[in-house]
């Protein structure tokens, strides 16, 4: 078992835990980090290796591997079959063909590429594999070559319940119910460092301590996922907060928190509608806020039924909404339309599998033949010309009808209502070759990581979570397998930090009469973050953004707010959401300012922009990229001290080109020099 104890802080008693690796969060990438943790720990011969990790998760299974997918979920890695040659070089050429991506990084991500996939393969992920053993890609978007696979809709979610399978058979302890408040950090010779964490037991709320659980361990890893309450309009997971605000207030650096991805999505159940479920065309179409009102919104905006419906066709492998795919009614206009449509006009959009769409002037002339070639081609082949798309889709892929009618939705019988959503953050905070953040002994790995670059391909987040777990692991086995700090010195310095957190909670539950109610503050800055930090943005409204996120933060701080019946922690939490608007308003706003333009999923307006579309508003004028910005990363850091934030600007790193040798490599590696 994990050594515990009991130190009385503050007047409270407070269960102290201790071991070598503290690993927060239970989707895939923390899943697999704490596997191989233990597999290294085992292999280095440390007695005991599962006293020495373990996970704690605000709830097993709550989580966006969990819970979150497409019509074929993808898992983008390095091609191993057939004839066609790649290589780790090539495959790093990609991950950082569209910018704002270290070099360095994507290289190493395509040298543990394939590594990192059999691992998931020998955990029991049922990736798929011909007569000869070769498991088959295809083309995804941004993608030269055919490195996707899927293990089906559910393909994260099948790695998560395969990895934590393997936890459970190591017997790694996991904390359930446990939401991460702050990170513990001190100085050391050479800069910060950090040697625990302090947690709250969710189950324990209103007992005494508060249901406070101090962590004192060598290594934290934070694996705890995107920032999917930010936003009105989000696929991710409801409750899915990622631990932003514990790792700005310790100080770790954030990179890329400009680059996200939106695409449409059905609102309930979340899902990402892209796929299969854009290439079996299905028909769009709006209604006023009482149901009235039906309009096909499309068709005016299209000069055929074939041409509207080969866009809908791409929506399937093009990236969801994509600014280079906008002009000549391609297929991201029918994202921006969506958004045009709900936000601007104040009506409810859906997506209908019952029947096909219709063209100008309410045609319904619909017909494989008048698409264009490449749409008309795959659906050839798939054998999915059948008279109506839900046949289609039934024919080419029934796992992704067969997934909503598991969550209540007949899509035979009714439609989805949708929206232009968050689907994925491609920023985080700033790692090096081994995922460890800019704080000694702070790792951070999986969406948490800002490891990618403006577009990347689909599916290499995946990769890229496994490959961070893996290489975090193997810092942690080969350099820091042995004690940090002493308990003492643990709980000096943890003091400061308890002392602020019974403070503030006891504000929480004994507000004063000017508290902000959170269930409000909340709701204001999801709206906010749709509105002006989602996939629409434009200088002038970022700057008012920011103005009201900054005044609702002092209100926060100086005021308080006003806990739920739930208990304090619901409170806090839309602090910490606070917080996180703050940086990623900020981090928009120095992007904007430094003349960025329209880039990767979201559009920048402008009165001196053109129009992408000669029937659109004035205000729907957009800035065209300056491409320049692509080779250097924006970074952000909170000061909390200052209550303050900064930001700088980096170049990209190349990819670097690598001469080892192996004798040299073998010595060094027997040394252990390679994980230096």
């Amino acid at each position: 078992m994990i050594r515990k104890h009991e130190r009385t802080l503050q007047d409270m008693p407070i269960p102290v835990f201790s071991l070598n690796t503290l690993i927060v969060g239970s989707g895939a990438a923390g899943l697999g980090c704490a596997a191989h943790v233990f597999r290294e720990f085992e292999e280095a011969g440390i007695p005991s290796p599962a006293t020495e990790v373990a996970i704690v998760t605000r709830g097993l299974g709550l989580g966006t591997s969990n819970n979150s997918g497409s019509d074929k979920q993808t898992y983008y890695r390095l091609g191993p079959h057939g004839a066609e040659a790649d290589s780790p070089w090539d495959f790093a050429r990609t991950l950082a063909a569209n910018g704002c991506m270290h070099g360095d990084l994507a290289l190493i991500e395509g040298e543990n590429s394939l590594r990192a996939f059999h691992h998931l393969v020998e955990a029991g992920v049922p990736f798929p594999h011909n007569a000869m053993g070769g498991f088959v890609g295809y083309k995804t978007d941004h993608d030269p070559r055919q490195r996707g696979t899927s293990a089906g809709p559910w393909t994260s979610r099948l790695m998560t319940r395969k990895l934590l399978a393997a936890v459970k058979r190591f017997r790694i302890s996991v904390f359930n119910r446990h939401h991460a408040l702050a990170i513990i950090v001190a100085e050391n010779m050479t800069g910060r460092e950090a040697l625990g964490l302090l947690c709250v037991n969710m189950t324990k709320q209103r007992a005494v301590g508060h249901g406070l659980v101090l962590f004192h361990c060598r290594n934290v890893v934070m694996a705890g996922g995107g920032p999917g309450e930010l936003y009105e309009y989000s696929v991710y997971p409801k409750g899915q907060m990622g631990p932003y605000a514990p790792l700005f207030e310790a100080g770790a650096e954030a990179v890329n928190l400009t680059e996200s991805q939106y695409g449409i999505t059905s609102r309930e159940p979340r899902w990402a509608l892209s796929g299969s479920y854009q290439q079996v065309i299905p028909r769009y179409y709006s209604v006023a806020l009482d149901g009235s009102d039906e309009q096909e919104f499309l068709a005016a905006w299209f000069e055929s039924t074939g041409a509207l419906a080969s866009a809908t066709f791409l929506k399937g492998y093009q990236w969801p909404l994509d600014i280079d795919c906008i002009a000549n009614q391609g297929s991201s206009l029918i994202d921006l339309l969506v958004f045009r449509e709900i936000a601007q006009k104040g009506r409810k959009v859906f997506l209908d599998f019952r029947r096909n769409p219709r063209g100008p002037e309410g045609r319904d002339d619909f017909q494989i033949d008048r698409l264009s070639d490449e749409a008309a081609s795959y659906l050839r082949k798939c054998g999915a010309t059948q008279a109506t798309p839900i046949e289609r889709l039934a024919h080419m892929n029934p796992l992704s009808v067969q997934l909503y009618r598991e969550r209540g939705v007949d899509l035979w019988k009714e439609p989805l209502e949708i929206a232009v959503s968050a689907q994925h953050c491609n920023g985080g905070f700033a790692v090096n070759g081994w995922w460890e953040s800019d704080i000694q002994h702070l790792f951070v790995i999986g969406e948490l990581a800002g490891t990618h670059g403006v577009k990347r391909p689909g599916g290499s987040a995946l990769n890229s979570g496994q490959v961070g777990a893996l290489r975090a692991a193997q810092r942690i086995a080969h350099l820091y397998a042995g004690r940090g700090p002493s308990p003492d010195d643990f709980e000096r310095a943890a003091q400061s930090t308890v002392s602020r957190f019974v403070s503030e909670i006891r504000r929480v539950e004994q507000p004063d009469s000017a508290a902000l109610p959170h269930e409000q503050a909340k709701r204001e800055i999801q709206r906010r973050m749709s509105e002006f930090g989602g996939p629409i943005r434009s200088l002038a409204g970022t700057r008012r953004a920011l103005a009201e996120a900054l005044e609702q933060w002092r209100g926060i701080c100086d005021r308080g707010i006003r806990q739920s019946r739930a208990g304090w922690l619901q409170a806090w939490e839309t602090r910490e959401l606070a917080l996180t608007q703050l940086a990623f308003l900020h981090a928009i706003q120095a992007l904007l300012e430094r003349g960025e333009g329209s880039r990767g999923s979201h559009l920048v307006t402008d009165a001196n922009g053109a129009l992408p579309h000669p029937s659109l508003e004035d205000h729907w004028r957009l800035l065209p990229e300056n491409p320049a910005l692509r080779n250097e990363i924006l970074s952000i850091a909170y000061d909390a001290a200052t209550d303050s934030f900064r930001s700088r600007v980096e170049a990209v790193r190349p990819i670097p080109e690598d001469h080892s040798w192996f004798e040299n490599t073998w010595r060094d590696f027997r040394e252990g020099r390679v994980f230096m």
